[in-house]
């Protein structure tokens, strides 16, 4: 510090606040600090908390949409263009 010595440390008290906001200024260490703690209390409290009305592995992988008729999916069928019947 320019304004401190070894006989008077007022002066390294005194930039103290200023010299930590310029490192957070850069860093933004602080910042992702607070960032990481946010995540990880919200994926806590995700785990600790099941939806009651999630949807089964199965459902997620077919978006209902395999497995079930043109009709029942509300599709019509453009003659134009090529599709199979699934």
């Amino acid at each position: 510090m320019a304004n401190a010595s070894s006989e008077d440390p007022k002066g390294k008290v005194k930039c103290q606040p200023v010299l930590e906001d310029y490192y957070e200024c850069l860093h933004h260490k602080k910042e992702a600090a607070r960032v990481q703690a946010m995540q990880a209390a919200y994926r806590k409290a995700e785990a600790d908390s099941p939806r009651k009305d999630a949807p089964s592995a199965g459902e997620i992988r077919r978006l209902g949409v395999l497995d079930v008729p043109l009709e029942e999916k509300n599709l019509k069928v453009n003659k134009w263009l090529p599709h199979r019947e699934i």
